[in-house]
């Protein structure tokens, strides 16, 4: 028998298989995938630098710019580390507001991932659907922030809108609505043949893999790892609320898919219960606080798993120094685990999979 052919793939960074600058070097052997060689660096921002330039103030708007889809997140941890550096108490209300933030912008974002893949698969029909129905959470968002992508709501000390009645009644009852169209999605997902094809047993990371690659969010969940910002060291609300931690078992790019569809749903219930027991009062201080000499580091659970912001002051209004680590960072090297022994068709399906966002990696 003919031994199949050895030779080396490039991919990248500007390919119609992918949807984020990145660059691949594959071992191939025939169709199959041996190796993997990831670089990224090809769209790098510079922010943490400008950051040293800005205003503590100015800050907040600068790493909301830091991705889209997790804009608030990083507005958040920013604002947080202020926040702990200043020792400054954030009124009740204001956590609630952030939490009800937070949770619509991961329910976009894993909407977004989720119909993604969808399309990577050619399964167009259920793409358009679910980014159909990801557009109504963005018209909440917007209904409330102003904005679509990013939100801008948070300042140090609160945030700087509130939630009236009338909008606390229409987020409930749409999001009960998205439920239901929703739970059509996880249907489609977990029985139609040709998606299970694609995503069962395709690009796996065992859980030992996982640990070893220091994975976090949906990818270290899918493959068994049951760690959530928001359970292991809560923040803001979250140890008042009653959410249950997603897993799965399989590692694969079906488990992965199946975590971020679950986790929709524990996010609508988390935001459900924040418009019962938000309680009235202020939602900021009032004025912008002054940040002493100091330094310390936060950890949120953004969409794509732990982000961490660490930030040291000398008084003036200008940050020593501000640095952030995101998930993305830590998910993309696992995909040289995730590739091996797959086919070249599965390229696509297997980098969506882990949702990596590339404008927060190289920010």
């Amino acid at each position: 028998m003919k031994p199949m052919a050895k030779y080396a793939l490039p991919i990248g960074p500007i390919h119609p298989a992918l949807d984020e600058p990145l660059y691949f070097r594959f071992e191939m052997e025939g169709e199959t995938i041996k190796n993997t060689e990831i670089m990224f660096g090809h769209v790098h921002r510079g922010m943490e630098k400008l950051a040293m330039t800005n205003t503590i103030s100015q800050n907040v708007i600068l790493c909301e710019r830091t991705c889209g889809l997790c804009s608030s997140n990083h507005g958040l941890s920013y604002c947080r580390v202020m926040e702990t550096i200043g020792d400054i108490k954030v009124p009740e209300r204001a956590e609630y507001i952030r939490v009800i933030t937070d949770e619509l912008k991961r329910i976009a974002s894993h909407a977004f991932a989720v119909a993604l893949i969808a399309h990577v698969i050619g399964f167009d029909t259920l793409f358009l659907y679910a980014f159909q129905e990801r557009e109504k959470v963005l018209d909440l968002i917007e209904a409330f922030t102003g904005n679509r992508f990013h939100t801008s709501v948070n300042v140090i000390g609160g945030v700087k809108r509130d939630i009236d009645e009338e909008l606390a009644n229409r987020i409930s009852k749409d999001l009960e609505e998205f439920k239901h169209s929703w739970e059509k999605v996880a249907e489609i997902y977990s029985t139609d043949p040709n998606i299970l094809s694609r995503t069962k047993n395709v690009g796996v990371l065992t859980k030992e893999k996982a640990i070893e690659y220091g994975t976090m969010g949906p990818i270290a969940r899918a493959s068994g790892i049951a760690f959530d910002v928001r359970k292991q060291s809560p923040y803001l609300v979250y140890d008042e609320l009653d959410f249950k931690l997603i897993t799965e078992t399989s590692g694969d790019v079906y488990a992965r898919t199946m975590v971020r569809i679950r986790e929709i749903f524990e996010s609508i219930n988390l935001i459900q219960q924040c418009i019962k027991r938000m309680p009235k009062g202020p939602i900021n201080l009032g004025l912008i606080p002054r940040i002493p000499p100091g330094e310390a580091s936060v950890r949120t659970e953004a969409p794509r798993g732990e982000l961490i912001y660490y930030a040291r002051t000398n008084g003036t209004q200008n940050p020593v120094l501000v640095k952030w680590r995101v998930p993305s960072v830590v998910n993309l090297p696992s995909l040289v685990e995730m590739f091996k022994e797959n086919k070249i068709a599965d390229i696509p399906v297997i980098v969506a999979s882990i949702d990596p966002c590339i404008s927060c990696t190289e920010r």
